[in-house]
């Protein structure tokens, strides 16, 4: 049986998946942040992501303006600093970052017994920028944010809250909701370091 397949160009395929996307949408989300669910869907063929999105009020302007204004991103994952587009941010004088390889983190985090999300998080807060925090894997990142943020010591432009998983996963996102700092998080269990990044394209293509 000979199966027809079109053959499309990158951007083309691009296109047309954002178009089946549309069609399938279940309902009509806000026209604000339906560019960012439609990101999140593309990337992750997962349509749970029209409900368990949960957008801050004003969210989408505020982290614009701070992308626009040189905020830096800072990831839990070298996957997630990967996947984002650091061309379209340094149009910006932004960076993106990702401590969880470096030794001084790993040696810490084996001193406290803690993990090394956790100094990750420690050590971005020592950073002397306007920071942007995109949590995908480790819901420890999390609930450090919470604490610094808690205690003073650190105020996001935004929290992007989408770690994947069972462990504390749902508690620690939950936790992001009880702040005043501007988020987006994944309820439930549902994220990871690709929805972390796309997020943040998202974002950055948002800006004209």
């Amino acid at each position: 049986m000979k199966i027809n397949i079109d053959t499309l160009l990158p951007d083309e395929i691009e296109k047309r998946s954002f178009e089946l996307i549309e069609a399938e949408l279940k309902t009509e989300p806000d026209p604000v942040y339906k560019p960012i669910i439609k990101r999140v869907i593309h990337t992750t063929a997962d349509f749970d992501y029209e409900e368990n999105l949960y957008f801050s009020p004003g969210v989408a302007e505020k982290a614009i303006n701070a992308m626009k204004e040189g905020a830096c991103i800072v990831t839990d994952t070298n996957m997630a600093k990967a996947g984002i587009n650091k061309k379209s941010l340094a149009r910006f004088n932004g960076e993106v970052y990702c401590f969880m390889a470096d030794e001084d983190v790993a040696d810490r985090a084996k001193e406290l017994g803690v993990t090394r999300a956790v100094i990750s998080m420690d050590k971005a807060a020592e950073l002397n920028k306007r920071l942007i925090f995109a949590i995908g894997n480790a819901p420890t990142a999390l609930i450090r944010l919470y604490e610094l943020v808690q205690s003073g010591k650190i105020k996001p432009e935004l929290i992007i809250g989408v770690p994947v998983g069972f462990v504390n996963v749902t508690e620690a996102k939950e936790l992001i909701l009880k702040t005043d700092i501007p988020c987006i998080v994944a309820r439930g269990r549902k994220g990871g370091s690709n929805v972390a990044a796309s997020i943040c394209n998202a974002l950055l293509y948002m800006i004209p």
